[in-house]
């Protein structure tokens, strides 16, 4: 053997042997890649699972709880407010004694066809901010709407009705007041006092 060949041997040896190698890291690479792929694939899964349970922990809680700011009486207050998915709603403030205050209320709305459907969180933010009428135990009586404290203890007519023209949030409301019966709000004109006779809940605090 010449030692031309014995070169070309000796070189084609190296040859083989540097493309085992090289195979043979791309095969431990693709095993690592294979090992980190599989190892994302489960971490992802876990994380699907926690965030699942968290959903459902969320949704068998109740509705969705949210700070808002609203007109107390006059005063601007926050509150916490949850509305539920059945159109109802839980609230609760502090005045201005610091003692905490719940509320709640909602329900549900009637279609032109006669069905009903709970009540929209909109619905129930305009219910939150109807105007309140408050009779105090000095004999007063005091309509309160947004930032508007009223007094209209001697508004009332010999029949004790009260009409009152409120302005708030870009509109007007023209209120008909049945002294401790009830009253009612209209944005077109004053409603009859013949039209209802309750008690609303605000009156029997």
């Amino acid at each position: 053997m010449t030692n031309k060949e014995k070169y070309k041997q000796a070189f084609s040896v190296l040859h083989t042997s540097e493309n085992f190698s090289l195979e043979v890291e791309k095969m431990a690479l693709l095993k690592r890649k294979q090992r980190m792929n599989i190892a994302a694939a489960v971490a992802a899964v876990c994380i699907l699972l926690i965030g699942g349970t968290g959903t459902a922990y969320a949704a068998n809680v109740g509705g969705i709880q949210r700070t808002i700011q609203l007109w107390i009486r006059g005063d601007q207050t926050d509150a916490a407010l949850e509305v539920n998915q059945d159109g109802s709603y839980r609230m609760s403030y502090q005045d201005e004694n610091g003692t905490t205050v719940e509320q709640a209320g909602g329900g549900v709305a009637f279609e032109a066809d006669g069905s009903e459907r709970p009540l929209t969180e909109e619905e129930i933010m305009e219910e939150i901010n109807a105007p309140e009428v408050k009779y105090e135990e000095d004999g007063s009586v005091w309509v309160y709407y947004y930032n508007q404290k009223m007094e209209i203890t001697d508004k009332f007519d010999e029949d004790g009705v009260c009409y009152v023209k409120l302005s708030g949030a870009g509109e007007t409301l023209y209120m008909t007041v049945k002294y401790q019966m009830g009253w009612a709000t209209s944005t077109n004109s004053y409603i009859s006092p013949k039209g209802f006779n309750c008690i609303s809940p605000s009156e029997g605090d």
